[in-house]
C-alpha cells in the first residue's frame, strides 16, 4: 500500500452467507484517497455503495481484503481501536438526520463530546464552532421539528465534526431532501473540504452533484467498480 494516499482498500470483499447461499456484497474493491479530497461513489441500490462505506466507517469488517487509513489497517483493529476511530478519526452523516428530537441544535452537536469527557462549557463552545462552519449559529436553540430538513442535515454534519474527524464519510446525505437543498448541502461539504482540508467521502444517486463538486468519481455495480463504459450505459 502507497503510503501518500489518505485512504486505500486493497482487493477488499464483504461476503455475506445465509445458509448455503453466499451474497458478494463487495469483490475485489480497491480505491486510493489523497488527503484533502473529495470522492464520489455512484451506483444503483444494491451495488455495495453502503456495504463499503460500513467497512470504512469501522461499522463492520471485510470477509478478505484490507483497508488503510492514514497509514493504519482499521480492517484488523479490535473493538476497543475501532470505537477509537470511529469516535476520533472518522465522522459519518446518513440520509435519515438521527437527531435526537427532544435536544436542540446545539445539543444535538454536542452530545457526542459527552462520550469523551469533556466539560460542558467546553462542549458548548465546541458546538457553537462548528454550528457556525455549517452556518446554522442562529439556529442552535431550535429543536429538529422546528428546522428544514437541509437545516436538520446541516446539524447532523456538525455532529459528524465535533470530534475533528479528518475523514467525513456520507451515506447520500441528500436522499431526503428537494435538489436546491441537496445543491446547498453538497456546496456545504464541498467548503468544508476546501476551506478545513476535510477529506470527504460521498455517496449519492446524484451524479450531476458529484460531477459538480467532487475531485473524482467511481461507480460500483455488483459490488465490483466498473469501468467507464458500464458507468456510461447504466446511467
Amino acid at each position: 500500500m502507497n503510503p501518500e494516499y489518505f485512504v486505500e482498500t486493497n482487493s477488499l470483499s464483504k461476503i455475506y452467507s445465509s445458509g448455503k447461499i453466499e451474497i458478494a456484497a463487495l469483490r475485489d474493491v480497491n480505491i486510493t484517497v489523497k488527503e484533502s479530497s473529495f470522492l464520489g461513489i455512484t451506483g444503483t441500490s444494491g451495488s455495495g455503495k453502503s456495504t463499503l462505506m460500513n467497512l470504512l466507517g469501522g461499522l463492520d469488517t471485510p470477509t478478505s481484503g484490507n483497508i488503510k487509513v492514514q497509514g493504519k489497517e482499521i480492517s484488523k483493529f479490535d473493538p476497543g481501536e475501532l470505537a477509537l476511530y470511529r469516535r476520533f478519526q472518522v465522522g459519518m452523516i446518513f440520509q435519515s438526520f438521527n437527531l435526537l428530537p427532544s435536544y436542540s441544535a446545539l445539543e444535538n452537536v454536542a452530545f457526542p463530546l459527552l462520550f469523551a469527557d469533556v466539560l460542558k462549557a467546553e462542549r458548548i463552545k465546541r458546538a457553537e464552532e462548528i454550528l457556525d462552519k455549517v452556518g446554522l449559529l442562529a439556529r442552535k436553540n431550535h429543536r429538529p421539528s422546528e428546522l428544514s430538513g437541509g437545516e436538520q442535515q446541516r446539524v447532523a454534519i456538525a455532529r459528524a465534526l465535533i470530534n475533528n474527524p479528518r475523514l467525513l464519510l456520507a451515506d447520500e446525505p441528500t436522499g431526503n431532501l428537494d435538489s436546491k437543498t441537496s445543491m446547498q448541502i453538497v456546496q456545504a461539504l464541498s467548503e468544508l473540504n476546501k476551506n478545513h482540508g476535510l477529506t470527504i467521502i460521498m455517496i449519492s444517486h446524484e451524479q450531476d452533484l458529484l460531477n459538480e463538486f467532487a475531485d473524482d468519481n467511481i461507480h460500483l455495480r455488483d459490488g465490483a467498480i466498473a469501468n467507464k463504459n458500464e458507468m456510461t450505459s447504466e446511467q
